[in-house]
């Protein structure tokens, strides 16, 4: 069987991951992501460059939003084949899409009120994107799978989901078929996550690539130790307190928000950090959270063991979860230092864009990024600290102390790909480098280019295989 691959996302930036791979009369979609970055919106709104009822089957990594929230706009176009995943990642995806067409719908009914008040048009749709009810049109095509069990989604084809320990239910995936009577073997090894990471077992190396597509996020630069990055949250939060001011967090609602409290709780229960109020204004994290205990073969053995002696993984005393709108804006009268965790996690939209606007101007707060922050989105331009950012349509001075912890990314780093890399029995002969930025897929070129035939694609861009 003769394959190729075009380069539908992911390929020159960071977001929109989508690959297709196609064979003898056959066509299988790996990813099918949205694009975040601002410069790459208008591909989300554009028809997909492959028909979707063309499409035998979909292979999700994992259920990031820039990996799966491009779902709903295939399946209304026409896609209706089998959607494989881990079990895991089927009920994340599940509530990753509802949160984010719900946000769409808001945000876009949002934009149409300010717009008629503001007597102007926009030049992006004052529309969602997709509606709750076309996210849940997803949900009977999605097919779980285990870790490790070999499956065929088409003839000739055979596939196996490995841990890529990035994030709840995150795979690698291994795609094999013969070849001119020989075995081949091709890895998307998704979002990789770190070899010490606090909650979940370190990512599994596949066994056998012949030809390797290795995410980059982090190809330019390690994280900073845990020990160095629990220091500097202690040190912001204290820092903080003594000004009476809030500690706002974006973050993702899904591995981040978990990972957070639970540093949070360890640092409440040693006395590190004063007592005081943590609200995760998330639906979307508070559902995950609930997952999260659901599948503990995921965690590492300490938390196992915590679990099997009846130990809560997130909860502390003074720890507050907040679903409803009442509640969110509820949030804006408390006085007093407060710690507010709230989605996106790259502030593209939802309820961290609210909180945003009520405490960037103000010197006593911290906004504390925790997570990467693409190009063109308004957390990475707010990592930048200029002057002014806008937020809802108005000019809001940047007046907060603004910081950033690398050390809690669930991607794993430099090193961590290295070892990653190293840890294959069997080396592929081709590497395509995705899911980076310039700067870091560069980088990691430079560091595998004698171990392999590196190649760094950009969007379009096909290749046979």
């Amino acid at each position: 069987m003769k394959m190729k691959i075009t380069f539908l996302g992911a390929a020159g930036n960071v977001t929109g991951s989508r690959f297709l791979v196609e064979g003898d009369n056959s066509r299988i979609l790996i990813d099918c992501g949205l694009y975040q970055e601002r410069e790459y919106l208008n591909r989300n709104w554009e028809p997909c460059p492959v028909k979707p009822e063309s499409l035998d089957a979909v292979l999700l990594t994992h259920a990031h939003l820039d990996h799966c929230g491009y779902l709903p706009c295939l399946v209304r176009a026409g896609f209706e084949g089998k959607i494989y995943c881990t079990p895991a990642t089927a009920e994340i995806v599940k509530i990753i899409l509802l949160d984010a067409a719900k946000i769409q719908e808001e945000d876009a009914l949002f934009k149409k009120k300010r717009h008629e008040k503001e007597g102007r048009t926009s030049a992006y749709p004052e529309r969602p994107l997709y509606t709750v009810e076309e996210a849940r049109a997803v949900f009977p095509l999605l097919f779980p799978m285990p870790y490790g069990e070999i499956f065929s989604p088409i003839n000739g084809l055979s596939v196996c989901f490995y841990n890529a320990g990035h994030i709840l239910g995150a795979a690698t995936v291994k795609i094999s078929f013969l070849d001119e009577g020989k075995n081949k073997h091709l890895v998307f090894s998704g979002d990789i996550g770190r070899q010490d990471q606090p909650l979940l077992c370190p990512p599994e190396s596949p066994e056998a690539a012949n030809v390797l597509f290795l995410e980059s996020t982090y190809g330019d630069r390690n994280h900073e130790p845990w020990p160095a990055s629990l220091e500097k949250l202690e040190r912001v939060i204290i820092e903080t307190t003594k000004h009476g001011g809030k500690v706002v967090i974006p973050s993702f609602a899904l591995e981040r928000a978990q990972e957070v409290l639970y540093h949070l709780k360890g640092l409440f229960q040693s006395g590190a950090i004063p007592p005081l109020p943590v609200y995760v204004d998330s639906p979307m994290a508070i559902d995950i959270t609930e997952i999260f205990e659901k599948f503990p073969q995921s965690f590492c053995s300490a938390l196992r063991n915590g679990l099997r002696q009846n130990e809560p993984i997130f909860n502390f005393p003074f720890l507050r979860f907040t679903k409803t709108v009442e509640e969110s804006k509820a949030i804006n009268e408390v006085s007093g230092p407060v710690i507010i965790i709230a989605g996106s996690g790259m502030c593209t939209g939802g309820r961290i864009k609210h909180h945003l606007a009520q405490t960037i101007s103000q010197p006593e707060n911290t906004i504390l990024f925790v997570g990467y922050q693409a190009k063109g989105t308004l957390g990475r331009e707010i990592l930048e600290r200029p002057r002014k950012v806008r937020i809802h349509g108005q000019d809001r001075q940047v007046r907060a102390r603004i910081e950033k912890i690398n050390g809690f990314s669930a991607h794993a780093d430099q090193k961590d790909i290295q070892t990653w890399f190293d840890r294959l029995p069997e080396k592929p002969a081709k590497v395509f480098i995705i899911h980076g930025e310039t700067a870091a897929r560069t980088a990691l070129a430079a560091i595998l280019r004698d171990s392999a035939a590196i190649t760094l694609p950009e969007y379009l861009d096909s290749f046979p295989l």
